[in-house]
């Protein structure tokens, strides 16, 4: 079962809580303090196997939905799936929320972009970059940290950011991973301003010497591989060095890419190791989900879904109807996870049976 405890920031009630497994997993949310993210910081979660000794550090970031009231929606626990990938091989993991996004305080990144067409991708991204400075700065200094051994890994705007970030890489970060770096995407293969991107990547590409992997997939409707594949030449035509990789097509949107942990997994694990980067030689057990006995009527693909939904970060909720299901997790409050997990089993209104809430975070909702 996960220990769930809270602790009071003044002005503010957080689930912060480390969650506590077999395997002595570790889950808890801080707030990074720094002086241009108040009222209270960087929201940030961190993600560790309880181990004698120091350990690699692996520091996540978000990317920006195109939604723009979404943005008050991150959350560090929407990466725990990403973290735990990390945990399992070794790493301790701090996910931080970037300035603006969620609840942590200061101003956002896309206040620097520029509006469109009047673009200024460059500046964004090295907004986000200071973020991501200051999450390794408190991550180096914790007692479980190896401060020599960083990789520091973003997806979309995120990914954007981390390759701003090895343009001027702090000491120890040895390695990147840009999943589906990128801004201004206002539509489906409708980006504003690519050329200011592609010199955006240029200019990171100059001074950039951080050995970096960047994934893209085949049917990325944000990015394409044909403008990605620009942005990988740019950076490189000036001495950036990363591993292009075009993953096949994945869902209905590539973006998705970050969020399907088995579909990068082995990819990721060769670059670490190609950067002797693998600090352990057996993966750690996966964590143990609670032994919660599932909801009458799932199917095994049910059965499997809810199972991983045991293991996700709060506030979660999961819902069904006859035929269907669908769950949400990593939302800041109860509410928005019953609302999501809701629309999650409409499939986009495709499925027209009535769908209801029975679990929130680990409690059955009874009728």
């Amino acid at each position: 079962m996960k220990l769930l405890l809270r602790f009071l920031v003044p002005g503010l009630l957080i689930l912060c809580a480390p969650a506590l497994y077999a395997q002595k997993y570790v889950e808890r949310e801080i707030m990074i303090p720094w002086a241009k993210a108040l009222p209270y910081g960087l929201d940030a979660l961190l993600v560790y196997v309880d181990l004698p000794g120091k350990h690699p550090l692996a520091v996540l970031t978000h990317g920006s939905s195109r939604k723009p009231e979404e943005h008050a929606e991150v959350t560090p626990w929407q990466q725990l799936p990403q973290a735990l990938w990390f945990a399992r091989r070794g790493w301790v993991v701090l996910v931080v929320v970037r300035r603006g996004y969620g609840i942590s305080g200061g101003d956002q990144d896309g206040s620097h972009a520029g509006r469109c067409p009047a673009t200024d991708y460059e500046a964004a991204a090295e907004h986000s970059a200071e973020d991501l400075r200051i999450a390794i700065d408190y991550g180096r200094a914790l007692p479980e940290v190896d401060p020599t051994k960083i990789v520091v890994a973003g997806v979309s705007t995120g990914g954007l950011a981390t390759v701003a970030l090895t343009a001027h890489a702090p000491a120890g970060v040895l390695a990147a991973i840009n999943f589906a770096g990128g801004r201004g995407s206002n539509a489906d293969h409708d980006v504003c301003n690519p050329g200011d991107l592609i010199a955006t990547y240029r200019d990171f590409g100059k001074t950039s010497r951080v050995h970096m992997l960047w994934l893209y997939a085949e049917n990325d409707k944000f990015f394409s591989p044909e403008l990605a594949q620009k942005f990988d030449e740019a950076f490189r035509s000036k001495g950036g060095q990363d591993q292009f990789v075009l993953a096949p097509p994945i869902g209905e949107d590539g973006h998705s890419l970050f969020r399907h942990v088995e579909a990068w997994s082995s990819t990721i694990e060769a670059f670490l190791k190609a950067q002797n980067l693998a600090p352990l030689t057996e993966l750690l057990p996966e964590v143990v989900a609670p032994n919660i006995p599932p909801p009458a009527g799932l199917d095994p693909d049910g059965l499997h879904a809810f199972h991983s939904y045991l293991i996700l970060g709060p506030h979660k909720a999961f819902a069904m109807s006859e035929h269907s299901f669908g769950f949400s997790s990593g939302q800041r409050t109860t509410d928005l996870a019953r609302q999501k997990a809701m629309e999650s089993c409409k499939h986009d209104g495709k499925n027209k049976e009535p769908c209801k809430v029975v679990f929130v975070d680990h409690e059955e909702v009874r009728p």
